[in-house]
């Protein structure tokens, strides 16, 4: 459902061959009404999530996030993908080389609960860091983005912090997200989260 993946799924695991959409719960044949559900679906598994964060130990929580926001679409939420993406030319991390990734992005969480709370920058700049390495392993078939931005979020919860990155018709956030994060640019990625963090109750 996004311009520039390219997926190998010869077997297609996910896309409906007759309808050539993603096989989705409620049985849409239409791409328009998939993504229409889709959206308000997981617009109000956000906001339970406002409500109510995860607590974050390990990688195991974007799994956990991707699992709540996409429950009442897809039977595979929350689940790694079985197939291969690239963007343009940029390949993600391969599912052959996923235990790998998961050991070393839980070694970044770890190093993120030792932080200071009270040091900003440097909680930005592993906030930055995760955000990154997160995009690479881009785990799941649909919906990475936004698993990932609120994995994010929760993080920045547990240190005191609020941090949206995907604020309403902010373009700007949104560009500087897509720039960060297609060309793996840690300083950008570290500004834009300084620029946005804002302590919790202020």
């Amino acid at each position: 459902m996004s311009d520039g993946y390219t997926y190998l799924d010869q077997s297609s695991a996910y896309i409906d061959p007759e309808t050539g959409i993603l096989r989705n719960l409620l049985g849409f044949e239409r791409a328009e009404d998939l993504q229409f559900f889709e959206s308000v679906t997981v617009s109000k598994r956000l906001r339970e999530l406002r409500h109510h964060p995860l607590h974050i130990k390990s990688t195991q929580g974007l799994f956990d996030i991707h699992f709540h926001l996409f429950q009442d679409v897809y039977a595979w939420a929350g689940q790694p993908r079985t197939v291969e993406i690239k963007k343009d030319k940029r390949q993600f991390i391969p599912t052959s080389a996923f235990a790998t990734a998961i050991q070393y992005i839980d070694s970044l969480v770890a190093q993120f609960m030792k932080l200071d709370s009270s040091d900003q920058h440097t909680i930005a700049h592993q906030l930055a860091v995760l955000l990154d390495h997160v995009n690479y392993f881009h785990p799941f078939r649909e919906g990475n983005g936004r698993a990932q931005r609120e994995f994010i979020r929760e993080l920045a919860l547990q240190k005191g912090y609020d941090v949206n990155l995907s604020p309403a018709d902010n373009e700007g956030v949104y560009r500087d997200y897509m720039r960060g994060t297609i060309e793996s640019d840690v300083q950008c990625l570290t500004s834009l989260i300084e620029d946005l963090m804002n302590k919790q109750g202020s």
